[in-house]
Protein backbone atom coordinates (compact mmCIF):
# COMPACT_ATOMS: atom_id res chain seq x y z
CA UNK A 1 0.00 0.00 0.00
CA UNK A 2 1.43 3.50 -0.87
CA UNK A 3 0.27 6.70 -1.39
CA UNK A 4 0.86 9.05 -4.29
CA UNK A 5 2.93 11.23 -1.09
CA UNK A 6 5.40 8.21 -0.28
CA UNK A 7 6.23 7.84 -3.95
CA UNK A 8 7.39 11.47 -3.97
CA UNK A 9 9.16 11.12 -1.00
CA UNK A 10 11.19 8.11 -2.29
CA UNK A 11 11.66 10.42 -5.54
CA UNK A 12 13.16 13.35 -3.34
CA UNK A 13 15.26 11.14 -1.45
CA UNK A 14 16.80 8.46 -2.90
CA UNK A 15 18.61 8.34 -6.66
CA UNK A 16 20.20 7.17 -9.12
CA UNK A 17 23.63 6.50 -8.02
CA UNK A 18 22.17 5.05 -4.63
CA UNK A 19 20.25 2.64 -6.17
CA UNK A 20 21.63 1.64 -9.52
CA UNK A 21 23.73 -1.85 -9.34
CA UNK A 22 21.98 -2.40 -5.64
CA UNK A 23 20.15 -4.99 -3.62
CA UNK A 24 16.84 -3.57 -2.39
CA UNK A 25 14.05 -5.50 -0.30
CA UNK A 26 10.61 -4.01 0.12
CA UNK A 27 8.77 -5.25 3.03
CA UNK A 28 4.94 -5.15 2.63
CA UNK A 29 5.40 -4.74 -1.00
CA UNK A 30 1.69 -6.13 -2.16
CA UNK A 31 0.61 -2.77 -5.04
CA UNK A 32 -3.18 -2.23 -3.48
CA UNK A 33 -2.95 1.76 -4.31
CA UNK A 34 0.66 2.35 -5.97
CA UNK A 35 4.21 1.25 -5.29
CA UNK A 36 7.73 3.15 -5.43
CA UNK A 37 8.86 -0.04 -7.26
CA UNK A 38 8.20 1.67 -11.16
CA UNK A 39 10.44 4.31 -10.50
CA UNK A 40 12.89 2.54 -8.50
CA UNK A 41 13.45 -0.22 -11.02
CA UNK A 42 13.97 2.41 -13.28
CA UNK A 43 17.39 3.10 -12.51
CA UNK A 44 18.51 -0.61 -12.39
CA UNK A 45 19.25 -1.95 -9.20
CA UNK A 46 20.80 -5.01 -9.32
CA UNK A 47 18.04 -6.71 -7.42
CA UNK A 48 14.41 -5.77 -6.19
CA UNK A 49 12.62 -8.28 -3.60
CA UNK A 50 9.30 -7.38 -3.00
CA UNK A 51 8.12 -9.12 0.09
CA UNK A 52 4.69 -10.07 1.94
CA UNK A 53 2.73 -12.19 4.28
CA UNK A 54 0.55 -13.25 1.04
CA UNK A 55 1.10 -13.43 -3.00
CA UNK A 56 -0.60 -10.77 -5.13
CA UNK A 57 0.82 -7.66 -7.56
CA UNK A 58 4.48 -6.66 -6.51
CA UNK A 59 5.04 -9.46 -4.26
CA UNK A 60 8.04 -11.79 -5.17
CA UNK A 61 8.50 -13.93 -1.91
CA UNK A 62 5.48 -14.79 0.60
CA UNK A 63 7.57 -14.15 4.03
CA UNK A 64 6.45 -12.60 7.31
CA UNK A 65 8.31 -9.31 7.87
CA UNK A 66 9.05 -10.75 11.27
CA UNK A 67 11.29 -13.64 9.68
CA UNK A 68 13.08 -11.52 7.03
CA UNK A 69 16.43 -11.82 8.63
CA UNK A 70 16.50 -15.58 9.19
CA UNK A 71 14.89 -15.63 5.55
CA UNK A 72 17.27 -13.76 3.39
CA UNK A 73 20.13 -13.42 6.17
CA UNK A 74 21.92 -10.24 8.03
CA UNK A 75 23.20 -7.19 6.17
CA UNK A 76 22.31 -8.62 2.53
CA UNK A 77 20.41 -5.99 1.20
CA UNK A 78 21.59 -2.35 0.34
CA UNK A 79 18.55 -0.49 0.63
CA UNK A 80 15.66 -1.64 2.57
CA UNK A 81 12.08 -0.10 1.87
CA UNK A 82 8.77 -0.28 3.87
CA UNK A 83 5.77 1.93 2.85
CA UNK A 84 2.70 2.17 4.75
CA UNK A 85 3.62 -1.40 6.73
CA UNK A 86 4.45 -0.39 10.30
CA UNK A 87 1.25 0.64 11.87
CA UNK A 88 0.09 -2.72 10.33
CA UNK A 89 2.86 -5.27 12.80
CA UNK A 90 1.82 -6.05 15.87
CA UNK A 91 5.73 -7.14 17.01
CA UNK A 92 7.03 -3.80 15.71
CA UNK A 93 10.46 -4.18 17.25
CA UNK A 94 11.24 -6.93 15.92
CA UNK A 95 10.40 -6.24 13.00
CA UNK A 96 12.06 -2.84 12.95
CA UNK A 97 15.47 -5.23 14.63
CA UNK A 98 15.00 -6.59 11.35
CA UNK A 99 15.02 -3.84 8.79
CA UNK A 100 18.27 -2.53 10.62
CA UNK A 101 20.20 -6.00 10.57
CA UNK A 102 19.31 -6.89 7.05
CA UNK A 103 20.22 -3.37 5.79
CA UNK A 104 24.20 -3.39 5.22
CA UNK A 105 26.60 -0.70 6.45
CA UNK A 106 26.21 2.36 4.96
CA UNK A 107 22.69 1.26 3.47
CA UNK A 108 19.95 2.94 3.20
CA UNK A 109 16.38 2.67 5.09
CA UNK A 110 13.31 4.14 3.63
CA UNK A 111 10.04 3.90 5.43
CA UNK A 112 6.79 5.42 5.85
CA UNK A 113 3.88 4.86 8.07
CA UNK A 114 0.74 6.42 9.59
CA UNK A 115 0.60 9.21 12.46
CA UNK A 116 -1.91 10.17 15.36
CA UNK A 117 -5.33 11.23 13.84
CA UNK A 118 -5.01 8.53 10.47
CA UNK A 119 -8.48 7.06 10.31
CA UNK A 120 -8.51 2.89 10.78
CA UNK A 121 -7.70 0.59 7.82
CA UNK A 122 -7.18 -2.80 8.97
CA UNK A 123 -4.86 -4.71 6.79
CA UNK A 124 -6.19 -6.98 8.76
CA UNK A 125 -5.13 -4.99 11.87
CA UNK A 126 -3.93 -1.67 12.62
CA UNK A 127 -2.18 -1.07 15.94
CA UNK A 128 0.30 1.85 16.30
CA UNK A 129 0.45 5.48 15.20
CA UNK A 130 4.28 7.01 15.12
CA UNK A 131 5.06 10.67 15.74
CA UNK A 132 8.27 12.01 13.45
CA UNK A 133 9.89 12.36 16.94
CA UNK A 134 8.92 8.58 17.42
CA UNK A 135 11.19 7.46 14.39
CA UNK A 136 13.78 9.76 15.59
CA UNK A 137 14.19 7.84 18.64
CA UNK A 138 14.04 4.53 17.63
CA UNK A 139 16.36 5.24 14.60
CA UNK A 140 18.87 7.11 17.14
CA UNK A 141 21.40 4.24 16.37
CA UNK A 142 21.18 5.48 12.49
CA UNK A 143 22.39 8.30 10.85
CA UNK A 144 18.63 10.66 10.07
CA UNK A 145 19.33 12.04 6.40
CA UNK A 146 15.25 12.69 6.08
CA UNK A 147 12.05 13.15 8.31
CA UNK A 148 9.18 14.39 7.06
CA UNK A 149 5.24 14.42 7.92
CA UNK A 150 2.94 13.56 5.09
CA UNK A 151 1.83 16.59 3.39
CA UNK A 152 -1.43 15.00 2.37
CA UNK A 153 -2.67 13.28 6.10
CA UNK A 154 -1.91 12.36 8.79
CA UNK A 155 1.78 10.21 8.90
CA UNK A 156 5.49 10.31 8.96
CA UNK A 157 8.49 9.42 6.08
CA UNK A 158 11.80 8.69 6.90
CA UNK A 159 15.13 7.50 5.54
CA UNK A 160 18.13 6.97 7.42
CA UNK A 161 21.84 5.35 6.78
CA UNK A 162 23.51 2.00 9.22
CA UNK A 163 26.36 3.57 9.97
CA UNK A 164 30.11 1.53 10.53
CA UNK A 165 29.64 1.47 13.95
CA UNK A 166 26.26 0.45 14.21
CA UNK A 167 24.90 -0.80 17.77
CA UNK A 168 21.80 -0.98 18.22
CA UNK A 169 19.37 0.75 20.56
CA UNK A 170 17.34 -0.86 23.35
CA UNK A 171 13.85 -0.38 22.46
CA UNK A 172 12.34 -2.83 24.84
CA UNK A 173 10.91 -0.17 27.12
CA UNK A 174 9.64 2.43 24.22
CA UNK A 175 6.08 3.35 24.06
CA UNK A 176 4.39 3.66 21.04
CA UNK A 177 0.93 5.15 20.77
CA UNK A 178 -1.70 2.14 20.45
CA UNK A 179 -4.87 1.95 18.30
CA UNK A 180 -6.48 -0.80 20.89
CA UNK A 181 -5.30 1.02 24.32
CA UNK A 182 -6.09 4.49 22.74
CA UNK A 183 -2.67 5.63 24.45
CA UNK A 184 1.03 5.06 24.72
CA UNK A 185 1.90 1.51 25.90
CA UNK A 186 4.88 -0.68 25.79
CA UNK A 187 3.04 -3.84 25.10
CA UNK A 188 -0.08 -5.30 23.45
CA UNK A 189 -1.77 -7.40 26.19
CA UNK A 190 -3.50 -10.36 25.74
CA UNK A 191 -6.68 -8.21 27.64
CA UNK A 192 -6.85 -5.48 24.81
CA UNK A 193 -6.61 -7.83 22.08
CA UNK A 194 -9.55 -9.53 23.21
CA UNK A 195 -11.28 -6.38 23.53
CA UNK A 196 -14.31 -5.00 21.84
CA UNK A 197 -12.14 -2.18 20.30
CA UNK A 198 -9.99 -5.74 18.48
CA UNK A 199 -13.08 -6.97 17.42
CA UNK A 200 -14.74 -3.90 15.81
CA UNK A 201 -11.15 -3.24 14.48
CA UNK A 202 -11.27 -6.63 13.41
CA UNK A 203 -14.92 -6.58 11.55
CA UNK A 204 -13.95 -2.93 9.57
CA UNK A 205 -10.63 -4.83 8.23
CA UNK A 206 -12.30 -7.77 7.15
CA UNK A 207 -15.29 -5.55 5.79
CA UNK A 208 -12.81 -3.44 3.82
CA UNK A 209 -10.84 -6.22 2.24
CA UNK A 210 -14.06 -8.12 1.19
CA UNK A 211 -15.00 -5.01 -0.73
CA UNK A 212 -11.31 -4.11 -2.28
CA UNK A 213 -11.39 -7.89 -3.68
CA UNK A 214 -14.90 -7.57 -4.95
CA UNK A 215 -13.77 -4.59 -6.57
CA UNK A 216 -11.10 -6.41 -7.87
CA UNK A 217 -13.14 -9.38 -9.08
CA UNK A 218 -15.50 -6.82 -10.75
CA UNK A 219 -12.68 -4.48 -12.66
CA UNK A 220 -10.87 -8.31 -14.43
CA UNK A 221 -14.92 -9.20 -15.53
CA UNK A 222 -14.40 -5.63 -17.68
Amino acid sequence: MCHMSCIIFAAKHLNREEVAGKRLIEVGSYDVNGSVRPLLSHWKPAEYLGVDIKNGPGVDVVCNAEDIVKKFGAETFDIVISTELMEHVKDWRRVISNFKNICRTNGFILITTRSYGYPVHSYPYDYWRYEPEDLKEIFSDCDMIALERDFEAPGVFMKVRKPLEFSEKDLSKFQLYSMFAGKRIQELTGSELQGINFVMLAIKGSLRNFLYQAYRWMQSRI
